[in-house]
């Protein structure tokens, strides 16, 4: 007799097939952030050119018989497995397979919280199994059409269910563009303030560093895409400057495009700073490697021009004959050493960030008749001197940009 309480508590059990080469190590840390149990990992000797399974039919039969043997409720490809190929991978099977992003996608559908994020993940899910439908419902019965020789035989069960699946991406597309318009509203509102945001691997600590840098409250695990949306908090740098700091969502590699798109707002919080800071984990030998995947996203999405600080977080977890740490710091020799959980290399940082996003100290006399241009450059510049006198108003400042153009005409030797 079945046991239903075990049943439907029981951890779905996973066999995990990557391409030659490929430890699997990133994906078993997707998977179980899912939630699912990994039974086993299978790593292919070849990728061969095959239209039924990618891989020979041999090959291919001998994974599904694996499967059987260990009892797994379903095979996990580390490569995009396109729709025909996943329909004849379950039917050999037996069991459901997917692909990495199905995996990313699931994760991202677990941790959606806020409106905007249920949205962006229901479009990446929509956009995802469209061109899957076939295999997701085989009832390809003609539906009712009009009469006899006027308007054909109807649409398909297939048709049908595709066009139902545009319409609902072209409403979603449309609530988005809504609360794209809202972000950029508030984001002018906010423009007066230089503003930073943070960048990187998913896991690399970005979410702790807000928390611990500006007293945020953003959600903290040791999982991977552990936030989804952004949250903004101000950084004061001394007594008269401060910049906006943002909390931006993980990148991966192989990140899907459905989700670059559809998290594409969310994302542009990082086109839009004025300074990007690229946070590694300095104690992860993959560091490199995840660096190079969020310069190729932020080429993606059009991010890659922006001022950029690299931050090597988690030096409270490395040793100090660490390879890894020595090898990112002659690779990137300006960049600043943190922790974000000892609260480490906090004065250099902030120290930085004044110096990249204030610019350099100049000194200036304006007219006492500049009187907005002076309450600019207290709003959006850092006054750290300023004399009334006859000759006009004496200020040491530091400015950028506009700001800094504006005030050109009355700087002083």
């Amino acid at each position: 007799m079945i046991d239903v309480e075990k049943e439907e508590t029981a951890v779905p059990r996973a066999l995990l097939v990557g391409e030659p080469g490929n430890n699997l190590q990133e994906l078993k840390g997707l998977v179980l952030t899912l939630g699912m149990d990994v039974v086993q990992r299978l790593t292919l000797n070849r990728m061969e050119v095959h239209p039924a399974y990618g891989i020979g039919k041999g090959k291919a039969q001998e994974i599904a018989e694996l499967a059987k043997q260990i009892e797994a409720d379903c095979i996990i490809f580390d490569f995009n497995l396109e729709p025909r190929k996943q329909r004849n991978w379950e039917e050999l099977s037996g069991i459901s397979c997917f692909d990495r992003q199905e995996v990313i996608i699931r994760i991202f559908g677990q941790r959606a919280q806020t409106k905007e994020a249920v949205l962006q993940v229901e479009l990446a899910r929509l956009s995802y199994s469209l061109p899957r439908l076939a295999h997701m419902n085989k009832d390809f019965s003609r539906q009712r059409g009009g009469a006899f020789g006027a308007k054909g035989a109807g649409e398909t069960q297939l048709e049908l269910d595709q066009r139902l699946v545009r319409e609902k991406i072209s409403s979603i597309k449309k609530e988005l563009a809504e609360i794209e318009l809202n972000r950029q509203t508030q984001r002018k509102q906010r423009d007066k303030m230089p503003s930073c945001a943070l960048v990187g691997y998913t896991n690399v600590g970005k979410s702790s560093l807000l928390n611990a840098l500006t007293g945020a409250d953003a959600y903290v695990e040791n999982k991977l895409f552990a936030t989804l949306d952004p949250l903004t908090r101000k950084l004061p740098l001394n007594d008269s400057a401060g910049v906006l700091i943002t909390d931006t969502v993980g990148f991966i590699s192989n990140l899907p495009h459905h989700l670059i798109d559809a998290f594409k707002s969310t994302l542009e919080e990082a086109v839009y700073a004025d300074l990007l800071l690229l946070v590694l984990d300095s104690s992860d030998p993959d560091a490199e490697m995840q660096y190079e995947t969020v310069c190729n996203v932020l080429e993606d999405i059009g991010a890659d021009k922006n001022p950029r600080l690299i931050l090597l977080n988690k030096v409270d977890k490395t040793e100090d004959d660490n390879h890894t740490l020595q090898k990112l710091r002659l690779k990137f020799p300006d960049a600043i050493l943190i922790s974000a959980k000892e609260e480490i290399g906090f004065l250099d940082l902030k120290s930085k960030i004044y110096e990249l996003l204030y610019g350099d100290v100049a000194d200036y006399i304006l007219p006492a008749t500049q009187g907005l241009l002076i309450s600019e450059l207290k709003k959006a510049g850092c006054i750290e001197k300023e004399e009334w006198l006859d000759d006009g108003v004496h200020i040491t400042a530091r400015a950028t940009g506009r700001l800094a153009a504006l005030l050109s005409p009355y700087i002083t030797e």
